[in-house]
């Protein structure tokens, strides 16, 4: 006789079985999904990005350091006898060393100015940019980390002829605020070259500008500043394409093809493909205020034996700049969690305000904020320049988190930076005491941006 089965003993039907296998699957991811959030939460990063660097290995397990200094070239053309583009033998357009700090993920950049004098190791003198003409890369690594006074750099990135026409073109463009050398200047930008093909005609003002255009007003430099404000124009327009990748990722995703398609065509380098997996991952969550930019500064020009003008550099302000940004970057200020952002009382604080982003009302604008916070206003002027990128807020107090409370209501950049008095950018410092104020906020075009067309609605000026 066959076994008889008691009711508890009967088989499960198979599609029950099947669903307890789902609801337990779908716990288990849930559980891991909340898992994922809570630790992205508590690392203020998105889950996407907690997911993704658990499977990526980090920069520092992937290079062995804490940091990666990184040369950048961005190389000049020119137009042979068949009006075909060429960079045989061409100079730096651009230079740059980038140090990436993996243990606080910041971003520094210091740009030098392709016209700075420097003596090259056959002793001869020329401009910095000359060492990529003469010697390619290896020569120019050599001769700009020795006028750095750095060991060397760690990997370089070259930028071929179009490679920032053709990224910004894969982006579907950027928007930026095209400025002349004065901010208050609102003449048209005009200059034509019909032998290198560069034809610039921008008007100032905020507006979106294709790769062509945005490339010319990068190379613009027939005004008074010439190089320097030339090297301001790429930062303000590599922030702008930072923005655009951050700010629209679908864009960014479904532009993904041709913006491969420019990194195999354009770009140079000794980062393998494993080392920008990692450094893509890791610096993922990267905001406008994780990134410093400088250039280093120069103190007039002089003539070269070849009858060229050159810049001579200001040796104590390039050492500070270095010092500050490649060697050793102080560490950022710690954001206060929202308990000890509260107990910081603005209306024992006194700020005040500087304009130097050079839009007008900027500086009156942000006080007027700043007042309906409950702050204090000492006064609202002028900063000495008019052509601040980033917003810089300066401590003169002993109160702690009074810089991270100003930035609280200015929405402004993550980190509290200090000018040094070679111009160098200090994040975390303290800036000297101030007979007038606890904080200074020193306006910059970042900021200025936000701003709506709303009225002000404080008395003060």
């Amino acid at each position: 006789m066959g076994k008889h089965l008691v009711p508890n003993d009967r088989p499960r039907p198979r599609s029950l079985n099947v669903r307890r296998v789902v609801i337990v699957a779908v716990v288990l991811l849930a559980i891991g999904a909340a898992a994922v959030a809570g630790y992205s939460l508590s690392k203020h990063e998105s889950p996407v990005q907690v997911v993704t660097q658990a499977f990526v290995p980090s920069p520092q397990s992937v290079f062995g350091k804490s940091n990666l200094v990184v040369l950048v070239e961005g190389l000049d053309y020119d137009y042979n006898n068949l009006d075909e583009e060429t960079s045989a033998s061409s100079r730096s357009d651009v230079i740059w060393a980038v140090n990436l700090d993996f243990d606080t993920k910041q971003i520094y950049q210091l740009s030098v100015p392709r016209d700075m004098a420097v003596v090259m190791p056959d002793g001869h003198q020329a401009k910095i940019n000359e060492a990529q003409s003469d010697g390619g890369v290896k020569l120019a690594q050599e001769v700009i980390s020795k006028f750095l006074g750095i060991p060397g750099f760690d990997r370089y990135v070259i930028l071929r002829i179009n490679a920032t026409r053709d990224l910004i073109n894969a982006l579907g463009g950027v928007d930026v605020d095209v400025q002349n050398s004065d901010p208050k200047d609102k003449s048209v930008m005009s200059y034509d070259d019909t032998w290198g093909h560069l034809h610039i005609h921008l008007t100032p003002g905020f507006q979106h500008l294709n790769g062509d255009q945005a490339v010319g007003y990068m190379r613009f430099r027939h005004d008074w500043c010439g190089d320097p404000c030339r090297i301001k124009r790429q930062q303000q327009v590599l922030k702008a394409l930072v923005d655009k990748a951050r700010g629209d990722k679908f864009n960014t995703f479904i532009h993904a093809g041709s913006l491969l398609a420019v990194a195999h065509k354009d770009v140079t380098t000794t980062l393998t493909n494993d080392e920008i997996v990692s450094l893509a991952a890791y610096f993922a969550g990267t905001t406008p205020g994780d990134v410093h930019v400088a250039q280093v500064p120069y103190t007039g020009d002089r003539d070269l034996p070849d009858g060229t003008d050159a810049l001579v550099v200001d040796t104590n302000g390039r050492d500070q700049l270095v010092q500050n940004m490649l060697i050793d970057p102080p560490a950022p200020e710690p954001s206060p969690d929202a308990v000890a952002l509260a107990a910081v009382d603005a209306h024992k604080l006194r700020v005040d305000v500087q304009n130097g982003s050079g839009v007008d009302g900027a500086g009156k604008r942000i006080a007027d904020r700043l007042h309906q916070a409950g702050f204090i206003i000492a006064g609202v002027g002028d900063a000495p320049s008019s052509d601040l990128e980033t917003t810089e807020i300066h401590e003169h107090t002993s109160t702690t988190y009074a810089g991270a409370k100003v930035r609280s209501v200015l929405g402004s950049p993550r980190n509290t930076v200090v000018v040094g008095d070679a111009g160098s950018v200090a994040p975390g410092a303290t800036a000297p005491p101030s007979p007038v104020s606890d904080v200074t906020v020193v306006v910059g075009r970042d900021l200025a941006a936000t701003l709506t067309a709303a009225p002000s609605a404080s008395p003060h000026s």
